[in-house]
């Protein structure tokens, strides 16, 4: 009956606990029926156990606890503590000096390894007052203006003559600027001192990231192999459907047919030969072309040496390649020609039908052009190349051994198939009566220049020379028409050299033909009329290297000379002088670089105008020597290939 009247009575006293605002609150009568059933639980499993008087007791303590839930403040307290965050329970309970000092407590030992040590002997209020000098130098003028009222003070301050007080103020205030002179200097030290802390924490960040760069990018590179292998099942499964299909197209309608053919007496009947599959091509196995191109080399600091391959075992006489990370092809005096698939770092195959060493060479996409001692020039496409860089399916007993001595043969990879390259041969031109020492194609046109004096124009679709360029005929006409009397030979400065080549380099686009001879100078043709348009007079020694833009001309010489012409005007741009003769070089869109019959590249960076040295002869622990002279060089987008006496092929970021 007593708890029967307290729920009666309850609705009447909620009413008169209610808040005043709209503040949604819990009902009592839910904490009522919460306390009720924690009561008859409890009294369910103590009573039995225990005597009546503490049975009694515990009744008397919930009722107590009851008496005090129903009372205002208690419900208020519940009230608000039910609608509170977790956040602002934290705030109430701590203050906000504790929360400061837990916040920094937590801070990870990463963000803290770096923070830069105050060692600044000054305060940051004596900075602040060795900043105010010439401010107070101007109150001081200003003060000044009132000139008689302010000798009268000094005159009349005690403690000495005017003349001497007025020293001593000087002295005090010099002092005093002398003393603030000091601190602000200290203070730029300070500063300099952090931002060279700065400058080194972020060079380790910036390793950092180039590490990630380079997991990233080998990573890359796994994810296309795979891809490739992908590929290249995809295609076999492809090509055995079309077989399969193919025969069951060819299978005969009656199964007398071909019994009857075969009785007819002849070797093979008409309809026989008819239903023989025809050769079909085999399809080209795709090789390993990187389709996302790596940045890697361009954030390397320059000069930095990427990798080293132990090409061939005499000097490299050519080389060139297509793309940062893409095909390398080099040549040498050993009598081969070598593919490299630069990603990898090994050697896809051998280009194989010259019948003498190759002297010069161009790399086009997948096209080859090679020109021979043999006076030949040789067309090859490497798209139909069989390469599979991670084929480890070739015994070593059936691999050739072709005297290639690799320094760390698991670096080199399995040796390439013998058969590799078999179906890359294109066709052969084949005209000239001595060696090809230079060549340039573009398009479906080529142009060559050999030791027989005569550089000689290619229609690649036909294959077959369209015109003939005679270089001695040329001189002979430039002698003449500037009055010399005779159609001799005229040299600008010496005699040319007997061992350097007669046609030395050669660049086209379009119709305009540029050539260096072996008489230093260089010659512009038109190739629509065969004639010389202009001689660029300035070398004294044979060219041996050319190559121009749509404003500039570089050519390279055996007179220790690299000069740029001006294309518009034909006068000399620039000139830089070397210690030994040019024997190579080429340039991108920063830089310009040379091979000078040393062990390093000279580098001359066209955006600062700075010269330096890239090559292993910069690198502290390579020997030096002779056999390390650097022949050849090619560079694309700061990637620098080049190509020494001892046939070792170096790759550098430039």
């Amino acid at each position: 009956m007593a708890s029967s009247s307290r729920d009666n009575a309850s609705p009447s006293r909620r009413g008169s606990f209610a808040p005043a605002d709209d503040e949604s609150v819990i009902p009592t009568r839910q904490l009522e029926a919460f306390g009720r059933k924690v009561t008859a639980t409890a009294g369910h499993l103590i009573g039995p156990l225990g005597e009546a008087g503490v049975s009694q007791h515990y009744q008397n303590a919930l009722g107590e606890l009851h008496r005090e839930l129903r009372r205002p403040a208690i419900q208020r307290s519940i009230f608000s503590f039910a609608q509170n965050s977790p956040r602002e329970l934290v705030r109430s309970k701590l203050s906000v000096g504790e929360i400061q000092h837990r916040a920094l407590a937590y801070v990870p030992d990463e963000l803290l390894y770096n923070i830069p040590e105050n060692n600044s002997t000054y305060s940051l209020f004596q900075g602040f007052q060795a900043s105010i000098p010439e401010e107070e130098k101007a109150r001081r003028k200003k003060h000044g203006r009132h000139g008689s009222r302010g000798r009268k003070l000094i005159d009349e301050a005690p403690g000495g003559p005017p003349a001497l007080t007025e020293l001593k103020n000087e002295k005090f205030s010099l002092s005093h600027r002398l003393d603030m002179l000091g601190v602000r200097k200290n203070m730029c030290s300070t500063e300099i001192h952090d931002i060279d802390a700065k400058i080194s924490n972020l060079n380790n960040m910036r390793k950092i990231v180039l590490d990630r760069l380079a997991d990233l990018e080998q990573e890359e590179m796994d994810m296309e192999s795979e891809l490739l292998g992908v590929d290249n099942k995809l295609e076999d499964l492809q090509e055995q459907l079309e077989d399969q299909a193919a025969l069951e197209a060819r299978a005969p309608a009656e199964p007398g047919a071909l019994e009857d053919d075969v009785e007819s007496g002849d070797f093979m009947s008409e309809s026989i030969y008819e239903k023989l599959p025809s050769p079909k091509s085999k399809r080209p196995r795709r090789a390993n072309r990187r389709i996302s191109m790596p940045i890697l080399h361009e954030h390397l600091e320059a000069g930095s040496k990427l990798k080293e391959l132990p090409a061939h075992n005499d000097m490299v006489t050519a080389l060139d390649f297509d793309a940062p990370f893409g095909t390398l092809v080099t040549a040498a005096l050993d009598d081969t020609v070598r593919v490299w698939d630069l990603n990898a770092g090994r050697c896809m195959g051998l280009l194989e039908g010259h019948l003498s060493s190759v002297r010069c060479l161009q790399v086009e996409d997948n096209i080859v052009a090679t020109g021979s001692m043999d006076a030949s020039i040789r067309l090859w496409d490497l798209s139909r190349a069989e390469y599979a860089p991670a084929d480890n399916r070739i015994n070593k007993s059936d691999e050739e051994d072709d005297g290639l001595g690799f320094e760390n043969p698991e670096d080199a990879g399995p040796a390439p198939p013998p058969t590799s390259m078999q179906d890359c041969p294109m066709f052969s031109l084949e005209a000239h009566v001595a060696e090809i020492t230079a060549l340039h194609f573009r398009g479906d046109t080529l142009v060559s220049g050999s030791a027989d004096k005569t550089l000689r124009q290619w229609d690649l679709e036909k294959g077959r020379c369209v015109q003939t360029l005679d270089v001695l005929w040329a001189a002979a006409q430039a002698t003449s028409t500037m009055g010399s009397g005779n159609n001799q030979w005229k040299t600008p400065g010496r005699l040319p050299d007997a061992t350097a080549d007669f046609v030395g380099a050669l660049q086209f686009f379009d119709a305009a033909l540029a050539c260096g001879t072996a008489d230093g100078m260089v010659r512009l043709w038109d190739l629509r009329s065969g004639q010389v348009h202009r001689s660029l007079v300035g070398h004294t020694g044979p060219v041996t290297a050319l190559q121009f833009d749509d404003v500039h001309l570089v050519t390279g010489s055996l007179d220790r000379s690299i000069r740029i012409w001006d294309l518009r005007t034909g006068s000399i741009h620039d000139a830089f002088a070397y210690d030994h003769p040019i024997t190579s070089m080429m340039f991108d869109s920063r830089k310009i670089v040379a091979a000078a019959g040393e062990d390093v590249v000279k580098v001359h960076d066209k955006t600062d105008g700075r010269h330096w040295n890239c090559g292993p002869g910069t690198q502290d622990d390579y020997e030096t020597g002779a056999s390390a002279t650097i022949e050849q060089v090619r560079i694309k987008d700061g990637y620098l290939v080049e190509g020494r006496k001892d046939g070792v092929v170096g790759i550098w970021s430039c």
